[in-house]
């Protein structure tokens, strides 16, 4: 019988590509089917990327869930002392952060479980960059959790936290409040602050990182380790281009030493997560170390779309309408990103310049977010309470100095706090209000108004308001005072994880000339 075979998709073809690449290197396909016992993920749930997973009841009445990920089911069923080598094809089943939609995942990746440790890096590392080299132009970022363990000895409780999310944000902002507040020296406060924004190319990267680094304690031997994996995969892979990005973060329960991500120009978030779990390997009893990563297919997809679009190189700033934004366009055109007409009358959205450096969208406030964490635009500047209420996935590189205000609650002169029954909190902020709440061990419910929130108190519809205030007038001529402050908030220079890959020498550029404007 004749048939004709369909043409497959670039998708497609990469992951027979990728199934090749793992069969010559000697790794078997693992398959697991679609659920485990709920209680095996919460158990282990800091180890998730999401812990709301997707339960229902089995035949037998035992809570069941749909896998939300596939490492933990390779340990869980990887013998004491087995050495394996397995790769595998699979969905996930995770709830989106933005949509708070459940969606499925398609994966592919591979672990390395009981091979000596350097060897095993080698090996593992050298096959995410073959990986990633079938997609087209990429980054391959490494880090270290040692490194980053050693870093942050200083910091302790709340304080360990915040220094955490300045990494991970590339906040020197945040980096040097929380150092201050730690009471360390302004030397040691200046190196952190320029740590936290430090990445690039691997060998000039790592030999900065040795010279902010120098006399701390425990940084030196994960700096070691990284130059002598970078030292083996360049003798086997010359032609291997590596990063180091120490905002590339892991649970410390779980991961221990070598951990990485992959890029591709045009897409927004990692095509490529992996590293060294040891720490999950002994929570399960088991002492041989393993290594692995995982691809997200469905990322790949949009290559599909990338490889048709015309290249641009221009950065694209996502600018909020209205005061904030003519503020910080001030900012830019003397940072000489200037744009003609933006300024102006009319209902354009799209600004363009003659030299084809920038493009400019304006944007609502409230988006401006949005179309940086998902790619659309390179970078953007949007309010810190936005950020705090969005809990956006980008990084937070400067304080631009305008839009100050302050995130606070505040209700009647008489209100006094009573936990014994839900505070009624009325806001535009819900997840900032249920955040504050949350640490106060107390409960709220929210009433979402979105003007003449100072109202509420005043009619008996809610006993606090959560709102942000600029010199508190209003505050004061509606007879209401603040009880407390939440936050501090300005407009804050963002940009798309992926985008700080591609065009950091552009995007640095612009930081250096704020620090001179600013």
């Amino acid at each position: 019988m004749d048939f004709t075979l369909p043409t497959l998709s670039r998708s497609e073809m990469i992951t027979l590509q990728l199934r090749s690449l793992f069969e010559s290197a000697e790794y078997q396909l693992f398959r697991m089917g679609s659920f485990e016992a709920y209680d095996f993920y919460m158990q282990n749930r800091s180890f998730l990327s999401s812990d709301d997973i997707i339960s229902f009841t089995g035949a037998d009445g035992r809570l069941m869930a749909l896998k939300p990920d596939v490492t933990l089911s390779i340990v869980k069923n990887t013998k004491p002392g087995e050495i394996r080598r397995v790769y595998y094809n699979e969905s996930v089943f995770r709830r989106g952060r933005d949509t708070g939609e459940y969606r499925e995942i398609n994966q592919m990746g591979l672990e390395y479980i009981g091979g000596a440790a350097k060897a095993s890096e080698v090996e593992v590392v050298s096959i995410a960059a073959k990986s990633l080299s079938l997609a087209g132009e990429t980054s391959l970022d490494l880090s270290h959790m040692g490194f980053i363990e050693a870093l942050l000895t200083p910091f302790s409780g709340e304080l360990y936290n915040e220094a955490l999310a300045a990494l991970r944000n590339k906040n020197p902002q945040l980096m040097r409040q929380t150092a201050a507040a730690a009471g360390l020296p302004d030397e040691l406060i200046d190196r952190l602050e320029r740590l936290s924004l430090l990445s690039g190319p691997f060998n000039t990267t790592i030999c900065l990182a040795r010279e902010l680094t120098a006399g701390m304690s425990g940084v030196l031997r994960p700096l070691e380790e990284l130059d002598e994996l970078s030292r083996a995969l360049s003798d086997s892979q010359p032609d291997i281009d590596l990063r180091v990005d120490f905002s590339i973060l892991n649970d410390v329960d779980y991961y221990n030493g070598l951990i990485f991500q992959g890029f591709l120009k045009g897409v927004a978030h990692p095509i490529l997560a992996g590293g060294r779990y040891d720490n999950l390997m002994t929570r399960f009893g088991k002492k041989q170390g393993a290594i692995g990563f995982a691809i997200y297919l469905d990322e790949l997809e949009r290559t599909e779309i990338l490889i048709k679009k015309p290249k641009d190189n221009r950065l694209s700033i996502a600018l909020p309408k209205g005061r904030m934004g003519e503020s910080v366009y001030a900012v830019f055109e003397k940072a000489g990103l200037e744009c003609d007409g933006i300024l102006e009358e009319s209902r354009k959205l799209i600004f363009e310049d003659k030299a084809g450096k920038v493009r400019y969208f304006l944007v609502k406030p409230s988006d401006v977010s949005s179309y940086v964490e998902h790619g659309v635009a390179d970078i953007g500047v949007t309010g810190k309470d936005l950020l705090l209420e969005t809990g956006a996935d980008v990084l937070e590189l400067a304080d631009m100095g305008v839009g100050k205000c302050r995130i606070v609650v505040a209700g009647k002169p008489d209100y006094t706090e009573n936990f014994t029954f839900p505070v009624r909190a009325a806001t535009k902020y819900p997840n900032i209000a249920r955040g504050y709440y949350a640490k106060k061990s107390g409960s709220v419910e929210i009433i979402m108004l979105h003007g003449s929130i100072e109202l509420a108190p005043l009619t008996g519809l809610a006993d606090v308001i959560v709102d942000i205030v600029e010199s508190g007038t209003t505050l004061k001529e509606n007879n209401l005072v603040v009880h407390d402050e939440i936050a501090v908030s300005s407009a804050r220079l963002i940009a798309n994880r992926a985008s700080w890959r591609f065009k950091q020498q552009e995007i640095n550029a612009l930081l250096s000339s704020l620090k001179e404007i600013l």
